[in-house]
């Protein structure tokens, strides 16, 4: 099905956005807010389910906890763009093309790519097969079922970076009779300042939580894991959160990625090799003064907003603005009743200053929730979308640096 068609004469120019993440739903909202009295221009989404994927809170999930039933077309009702359930499994970048499921072609003018990223378990042998990973709400549910029938046992987390650490400490909570490792090559939180990385790793202590750091896997088995220096680890439940991959669908599309398949893209988040795509989120390769950004929320949302806000420059005829931004935080849930909060300098090195306890738990809820108000804000008010760190000079790059 191609979906180019005129109106009253007047050829609709189509922006096709792919991912109803954070940042693609940023992105289709913000496009949607600011065009819906323009019937020359159509926005449409698509996402392999209609059911919004909250990444910040899988690890609830994952532990059997019930959350909101987020409804994307809900989400984007009131706007104007179209929603289009599907898996997109080819880009046609020569012909503006994306098929959908094999048996459907959508036409895009302007593609925005949000294809975000998932838990690289192709990366080590048995990985794939006999790990469980947190790539969505199904994933974490199927989690969340095995869990729930194992009684006791070990369950081993792999990867001590902030997913790992809020999986375990979660699980380590909601399931005391378990025994829960948390193994990776760098102690958990390393990145922060002493005081806060002390904090987080003394809770993780007090629930319970084996932590073994300088330790990596070589490979997956039924019932253990093999570390590369040959020690085998028992494990009844591996659970996968180390290192990440985005969809091979822009490679295989031609268009220019880096090394871990991300699209490349210039200042105003435009593909480098095809100026009609644009990238967000965690399938971009964004580059700033500190060097290129990772993937995040705090940084998904405003790739969206800015996306969305350039696309329209290009249709005025105007030359899009360069994108800046500044990271501010990290926070990191332990369990329900505990956090802690790394405050940031905006290239993402810690600041002195952090929350502990209560007050951080208030804190990481608080920014957990703030989608919801903000995409509502911006479907009233869409130039309330455009503000959020910039970071000042640690994100001005220098013309001519690599």
């Amino acid at each position: 099905m191609n979906t180019r068609h005129n109106t009253g004469g007047a050829t609709v120019h189509h922006v096709l956005v792919l991912g109803g993440g954070y940042a693609g739903l940023s992105a289709a909202i913000q496009l949607a807010a600011r065009t819906r009295r323009r019937e020359e221009i159509q926005v449409t989404l698509v996402n392999a389910r209609e059911r919004f994927t909250e990444r910040m809170r899988l690890h609830m999930t994952a532990t059997g906890q019930r959350l909101a039933d987020l409804s994307i077309p809900e989400l984007l009702a009131g706007t104007g763009a179209r929603f289009v359930r599907g898996w997109a499994t080819a880009v046609d970048a020569d012909a503006r093309t994306v098929r959908i499921d094999d048996d459907q072609v959508l036409h895009y003018d302007t593609l925005v790519y949000g294809l975000g990223g998932v838990a690289d378990t192709s990366a080590v042998p048995g990985a794939e097969e006999h790990a469980y990973a947190l790539n969505g709400a199904q994933d974490a549910e199927v989690l969340a079922g095995r869990l729930a029938r194992l009684g006791s046992g070990t369950v081993l987390v792999a990867g001590s970076g902030l997913t790992g650490v809020e999986s375990a400490a979660e699980i380590a909570e909601r399931y005391p009779e378990l025994d829960v490792v948390l193994l990776g090559r760098t102690e958990p939180g390393a990145a922060m300042r002493p005081k806060a990385g002390a904090y987080l790793r003394a809770a993780l202590d007090r629930l319970g939580v084996r932590v073994r750091g300088g330790a990596e896997v070589a490979k997956v088995l039924p019932g253990a894991v093999e570390l590369t220096g040959g020690e085998s680890v028992a494990a009844d439940v591996v659970v996968w959160t180390s290192g990440t991959r985005v969809s091979p669908l822009a490679a295989a599309a031609g268009l220019t990625v880096d090394e871990r398949g991300r699209v490349v893209t210039d200042a105003a988040l435009r593909s480098v090799s095809h100026p009609e795509v644009f990238a967000v989120g965690d399938a971009a390769a964004i580059r700033q003064g500190y060097g290129v950004m990772h993937g995040t929320c705090q940084g998904g949302m405003p790739t969206g907003v800015h996306a969305a806000v350039s696309v329209l420059r290009v249709l005025k005829g105007r030359e899009p603005r360069a994108f800046r931004f500044g990271y501010y935080h990290t926070p990191v849930s332990l369990g329900r009743h505990d956090a802690v909060v790394q405050f940031t300098r905006p290239d993402d090195s810690p600041r002195r200053i952090h929350l502990t306890g209560r007050m951080a738990v208030r804190y990481k809820e608080t920014v957990t929730a703030s989608p919801w108000p903000t995409y509502g804000r911006m479907k009233k008010m869409p130039a309330s979308g455009a503000f959020w760190p910039r970071g000042g000079r640690f994100t001005r790059v220098v013309r001519g640096a690599r």
